[in-house]
């Protein structure tokens, strides 16, 4: 094993006892704090200055192939360009060399892999204050989500992911003799020997709403367990992922590896090359994050690769009762405004009977509750310098039009409104859109509509809620569900309900922990059981498949 790799491994290694005790107990834990306050002054405050740094020029990388061109043509969802071009690699080229790298990768081993990995979290981690604004101003993130999400949170799923292929690669044994008695005669005796061998190419295609946080699981399951790593990101969001990159080659040159194992391929939407790099036989694992029209097409037709895909779905919240509809209505207004309803996590579809619901203070009309769920949406978001903190700026100009298009769907309870931020005047922000409908009218919310726009569903009882739930994401999956109820026969009845769909369930959520948020180490994200995606993050599965292993034998000598 190179020296600094086995340096990285002796420095990180209580780092990765306790992540694996956290993914084998559950609880909480974390190496990355999510405070800024315990980050280096210094650091936070020189932060914007860094990102100014970046702006109106080419971004370098430490390897550098043959170059078919230059792209980039990022624009804050805040209102202004970022200038920055970035070399786009030749592909035929970029592949031969990464394929040449993976040996010396392959065999150093697990150790120098592993430490190499936790290095590059580690720097990643002090870098938080500055990927933070990398993150705004390519996703939207108002900025506390986006140092969190983009931040600790990301480093919190790569280091989950590493630790999971740290626990399978671990219970390979390296060698074994085994010895077959064989009564009076000797026995047969074979000396073996376990290689773990990656797949191959690892391509890992990049989403616009949360360009570091959807995209570590796959890079470090991926180059952890030996396979060098492809980062395609979305032609809106290179940044954070372009920074992700150049601290990944400068860890991989120090420990005495190829730093094109990790390498990025940046395109534009007029010339996208996703599809080509996927097809490419060299690559033998895709993850992706985004779009159930392009996650489907790869899943069909990149038939060499192990695919995991997260796509769109249909998440669902049911109420049949409450105690009191005051806290729930807060903490549902809060799922639907954060980030303006850009999560993959976000509540569309909000089951509620039209004879209303069971409360400790007497029955509430389905008007009733509709309307104390729009009221709580609009007064959480009164305050404009609160309401931009929350909802940030909307990543897409497609789903600012796809909010104007979706007014029709329905009754509209609470409209979206354009606001004005307060350091950002050309920024997209707006919030969220309400619509009532009825069951029937199933085409209006069986549908995904990503951004700020939600459906309260006018049900026969709660009977129906399950069964329309049940029908709409066996369809189209979800990777959230909520329910809310004081009676426990319903509750089983949601808790069967959540395995039936295979979709995570939150039960009675009215405090400070909301549907939309998922903890690494402790929360499966996603199940890959439902439509939604064909992976967890982060389970066994979704390293395990990264890897394959290799054994030989021979005649040994009993010892």
């Amino acid at each position: 094993m190179p020296q600094n790799a086995q340096s990285f491994f002796n420095r990180h290694r209580e780092t990765l006892e306790k992540a694996v005790a956290a993914i084998d107990s559950r609880e909480y834990w974390t190496p990355y704090p999510e405070s800024l306050k315990q980050y280096p002054e210094d650091a936070v405050k020189a932060a914007p200055q860094r990102f100014e740094a970046l702006l109106r020029q080419p971004f370098a990388l430490r390897k550098a192939t043959a170059v078919a061109g230059q792209v980039g043509a990022e624009v804050s969802p805040y209102g202004f360009e970022l200038g920055i071009t970035y070399d786009q690699p030749e592909p035929a080229a970029l592949i031969e060399t990464m394929q040449a790298a993976m040996p010396a990768w392959r065999d150093a081993g697990a150790e120098a892999r592993v430490g190499v990995c936790l290095e590059i979290l580690a720097r990643l981690n002090a870098m938080s204050p500055e990927i933070a604004q990398a993150v705004m101003h390519t996703s939207g993130q108002a900025p506390m989500m986006a140092f969190q999400a983009g931040g600790p949170h990301a480093q919190d799923r790569g280091l989950e992911a590493v630790a999971y292929a740290w626990q399978a690669m671990s219970r390979v044994p390296a060698s074994a003799q085994w010895v077959k008695p064989q009564g009076k005669h000797d026995p047969l005796v074979l000396d073996k020997r376990y290689h773990i061998v990656p797949r191959g190419l690892s391509l890992v295609v990049a989403c616009s709403t949360f360009p570091t946080w959807n995209t570590y699981p796959g890079l470090f399951a991926s180059l952890a367990t030996g396979n060098p790593v492809i980062l395609k990101p979305h032609p809106g969001a290179i940044l954070p992922v372009a920074m992700t990159a150049r601290v990944a080659q400068e860890v991989l040159e120090e420990a005495g590896f190829d730093p094109c194992l990790v390498s990025l391929v940046p395109d534009t939407p007029e010339a996208p090359v996703a599809k080509t790099l996927a097809l490419d036989p060299a690559v033998r694992l895709i993850d992706f994050t985004g779009s159930s029209a392009f996650g489907e097409w790869l899943e069909c037709n990149a038939t060499q690769a192990q695919v995991f895909t997260e796509k769109a779905g249909i998440n669902s919240v049911i109420i049949d009762s409450v105690d009191s509809l005051k806290p729930v209505a807060q903490n549902l207004a809060f799922t639907l405004s954060l980030y303006a309803g850009q999560m993959c996590t976000t509540t569309q579809a909000i089951y509620v009977p039209r004879g209303g619901i069971e409360t400790a203070d007497g029955r509430l009309s389905f008007d009733e509750v509709a309307g104390a769920l729009a009221r709580a949406v609009e007064k959480f978001l009164a305050d404009n310098d609160r309401a931009c903190a929350v909802l940030g700026a909307i990543q897409s100009l497609a789903t600012v039009e796809r909010i104007a298009q979706c007014r029709a769907l329905g009754e509209v309870l609470l409209d979206s409104e354009a606001r004005e931020h307060p350091q950002f005047p050309r920024a997209r922000v707006h919030t969220p859109l309400l619509l009532k409908v009825d069951a029937d009218q199933k085409a209006a919310y069986s549908e995904e509509r990503f951004g700020p726009i939600s459906f309260i569903v006018a049900t026969d009882d709660t009977r129906h809620s399950i069964a329309l739930a049940r029908e709409v994401i066996a369809e189209e999956g979800a990777i959230t569900l909520g329910a809310y109820t004081t009676d426990e026969v319903v509750a089983a009845q949601f808790e069967e309900l959540a395995m039936d769909i295979a979709t995570p369930l939150s039960l009675n959520l009215d405090g400070g922990v909301f549907v939309n948020q998922s903890a690494a180490y402790s929360d499966f994200h996603a199940t890959g059981g439902n439509p939604a995606a064909t992976a967890a993050l982060c389970d066994q599965a979704f390293v395990a498949r990264r890897f394959v292993v290799v054994q030989s034998r021979r005649h040994g000598q009993a010892s």
